[in-house]
């Protein structure tokens, strides 16, 4: 993953994927995953967001990008069990919630569209087969790591770009 929509797009999409399968009613009840895990240690916390107060065994969510970050991924937790939430509301058929038009927080932050995000979580694998990111970022990895080649460009353009 190259920046940070093309990580949340990833998480919330392997996060979802019992909730697809129709193996768990909610993603708190999916075994296996990152988001159970995160979700059961954010209810025994008196400030979820705090890293040290996050599930140890995962890379905690830290909070915003900025310069001089620790290690951690760029988002709040509860953001992203919000995000996941609502995506998850919007892929299951038996729930009757939708994604309104102005788009949740971490949405805004991160500069993606509602449409795009709902692409990404539902068909990542078939969306991305290699490097995933801003196209600038694609341009910058492909130098480094000595391909002629972009692929995908085009569907990281469309909903990274």
């Amino acid at each position: 993953m190259l920046d940070e929509k093309a990580l949340a797009a990833c998480l919330a999409y392997v996060d979802l994927n019992p909730v697809r399968a129709k193996m768990a009613d909610t993603p708190e009840d999916s075994e296996y995953t990152s988001v159970k895990t995160r979700a059961e240690k954010a209810k025994s916390a008196h400030s979820p967001n705090h890293p040290n107060q996050q599930e140890k065994s995962l890379m905690p969510f830290i909070g915003n990008p900025r310069q001089d970050m620790p290690d951690g991924l760029p988002f709040k937790l509860t953001d992203y069990l919000e995000l996941v939430e609502l995506t998850g509301r919007v892929i299951r058929e038996d729930k009757r919630g939708h994604i309104e038009k102005h788009q949740p927080p971490i949405l805004q932050r991160l500069d993606i569209e509602a449409e795009s995000w709902m692409k990404m979580t539902t068909s990542f694998e078939k969306t991305f087969k290699d490097l995933v990111g801003n196209p600038t970022l694609m341009d910058t990895a492909i130098a480094l790591l000595d391909r002629k080649r972009r692929p995908g460009i085009q569907n990281c353009k469309a909903l990274l770009g």
